[in-house]
């Protein structure tokens, strides 16, 4: 045990560069773990964002520019700007504040931050799609084309 700490320290002492990004990467990977955990976002996976959107009338936000709606979104799917979820301006939202709000963007990752605007607008289950439409489409499941 004291020969693995003498390796450590020497380790430390001759690569403290190297030593402070591991430290740095660490308390990252931990601070996500937590934010995660703690949030009232969930991403879900496909099979679950099925299972709501046919079994409990979830409603789907797509979030993605409108072209890139018309060439395939998800059946019945709102498009809905990301700077109007910004500011506050999705009216045609507010009638599903007491459904499961499903947030689609291109790759599940801008979908995050516009999601937990919809929650603090009162959306009380707002959830993300993991993967964004591009796991959906990934695995063939149907898309939209057009309006």
């Amino acid at each position: 045990m004291s020969t693995m700490l003498q390796e450590i320290t020497q380790f430390i002492s001759q690569h403290p560069i190297l030593s402070i990004a591991w430290i740095a990467l660490f308390i990252m990977l931990i601070t996500s773990i937590f934010k995660s955990f703690f949030s009232n976002i969930k991403e879900i996976t496909r099979a679950e964002a099925i299972r709501l959107i046919n079994k409990e009338n979830a409603a789907v936000v797509d979030i993605r520019a409108p072209e890139d709606y018309r060439r395939g979104h998800i059946l019945g799917a709102i498009n809905l700007a990301a700077k109007e979820i910004k500011n506050n301006n999705f009216q045609q939202s507010k009638q599903h504040k007491m459904r499961s709000i499903i947030v689609v963007c291109a790759t599940g990752t801008t979908a995050i931050s516009l999601a937990k605007n919809l929650n603090k607008a009162g959306f009380e289950s707002v959830l993300v799609l993991k993967e964004g439409i591009s796991g959906w489409s990934g695995e063939n499941l149907p898309l939209v084309r057009g309006k």
